[in-house]
């Protein structure tokens, strides 16, 4: 007989990773890490506007932090602006509500206004349930269906403070220390982002407003004619201009032209050109190629580098007749219900090519109810065709205006613009567009 042990066998213990093991782990969780950091900060790169940026921006840290809604407030603790709200996953009216919470209630809110304990990061694990937040926060938290927010500033040490982001998540929650690490550094990386593109944001809001402050206010209005402008500046600045100036006897004086490159340099120079052109049609504007050949000196003297294109036209409405001289310039194009046709002017170099300029001057008549276009070269360079593709492009896009637009010389121009260039010239765009229209009665 076999005695039975009366001992039961210990239960086998838990055999620890080895350290290789744990290592490896750990090292390809960093490398996962590192690969959506990358990746992240990749897709923010790329963006050049501040707009696309900041939507960027706000979706990529909600992927982190694990959330599905969200908003990000722009407030440069400078006061340059601009200012401004954008929401993930909430509508306009959506983030009109939260803006009805007391300013010192809101996570955002306390860093905004730099109270103390607003420095850094702040979660809000479960708004509903905390007694001691506002009751409108809580009120408003569950109006909208979230329960929980994590704030993460929008500030470094050399950019200052521009702004905070907010994420909201559906149920009482708050990101785990691994997805605050990564949002963080991904903020940081935003910011200096964010920062460059404010700047140039800046500078093309300064440059807008110095083109406009270089152009007429508005347009005169003298009997017989009646005018429009469509003017789309690039972002740096560009160097195309218009005028129209009333002149004695019911004259009127049309100009357009365009200096080469953008920037401060083309618009203080277009400044300077476009101030000389209405100097001279005040003392011989009946004379179109000698405007033009007092411009070309003005310009050897002022800008002796430089080359711009031109073309004056001096109108006598009740006469319906133009007198004009352009200088490298493209042709108008007048457009009625019986023709719509470019009109022949005589071949010249643009200003600054020649040590004297001079060219004939072409003379035509509008009939009535026709409409005169005057525009700068940019309209047919942007449409990316070449030059007797895009005349043919806008020739055909005045012939089409509907019936029911052509007494209205804006709604010409809309067309034209809309018809010839339907996508715009888009952000990166380095060509002005003019278009100045002129119906005659």
């Amino acid at each position: 007989m076999v005695p039975v042990s009366t001992h039961t066998a210990s239960p086998l213990k838990a055999v620890p990773p080895a350290p290789g093991a744990f290592l490896q782990d750990r090292l390809a969780g960093w490398v996962s890490d590192l690969t959506t950091l990358h990746e992240l900060t990749e897709r923010l790169a790329g963006t050049s506007t501040l707009d696309s940026a900041l939507h960027e921006l706000l979706g990529a840290g909600a992927a982190l932090v694990g959330a599905r809604r969200g908003l990000l407030v722009l407030e440069p603790a400078d006061g340059g602006g601009p200012s401004l709200t954008i929401g993930l996953g909430l509508a306009h009216a959506e983030l009109g509500h939260i803006e009805t919470v007391p300013r010192s209630a809101t996570s955002y809110g306390r860093f905004l206004d730099g109270l103390p304990d607003s420095d850094g990061p702040l979660a809000s694990p479960d708004i509903l349930g905390d007694t001691g937040l506002d009751p409108r926060c809580r009120e408003v938290a569950a109006g909208l269906g979230y329960a929980a927010s994590y704030a993460l500033p929008l500030a470094t040490e050399a950019a200052g403070r521009l702004g905070v982001a907010v994420w909201l998540y559906d149920e009482p929650a708050a990101p785990l220390e691994r997805q605050c690490h990564l949002a963080g550094l991904y903020a940081r990386y935003a910011v200096e982002h964010l920062s460059r593109l404010l700047e140039l944001e800046r500078t093309r809001a300064d440059a807008a407003v110095i083109v406009e402050e270089l152009l007429p206010s508005r347009l005169p209005r003298v009997p017989g004619v009646r005018l429009a402008v469509r003017h789309r500046t690039t972002p740096a600045g560009g160097g195309d201009w218009y005028d129209a100036l009333p002149l004695p006897d019911d004259a009127l004086g049309l100009s357009v032209g365009s200096v080469g490159g953008s920037g401060p340099r083309a618009l203080a120079a277009m400044g300077r050109l476009r101030a000389g052109l209405r100097a001279y049609a005040v003392m011989e504007g009946e004379d179109p190629v000698a405007v033009l050949s007092d411009l070309e000196l003005l310009l050897r003297l002022t800008e002796p580098a430089g080359a711009a294109t031109a073309l004056y036209a001096y109108c006598e409405p009740d006469r319906r007749t133009i007198l004009l001289a352009g200088a490298g310039h493209t042709p108008p194009l007048v457009t009625g219900d019986r023709r719509t046709e470019f009109v022949e002017t005589t071949l010249s170099a643009p200003l600054g090519m020649l040590s004297c300029w001079e060219a004939p001057s072409v003379e035509f008549s509008p009939d009535p109810g026709e409409t005169v276009l005057l525009y700068t070269d940019g309209l047919l360079r942007l449409t990316g065709d070449s030059t007797d593709r895009a005349f043919a492009r806008l020739r055909a896009a005045a012939a089409g205006v509907p019936r029911a637009l052509r007494d209205d010389p804006g709604a010409v121009a809309d067309h034209v613009l809309r018809t010839v260039l339907p996508d715009g010239p888009g952000s990166d765009s380095t060509e002005d567009v003019v278009v100045l229209a002129a119906r005659f009665d």
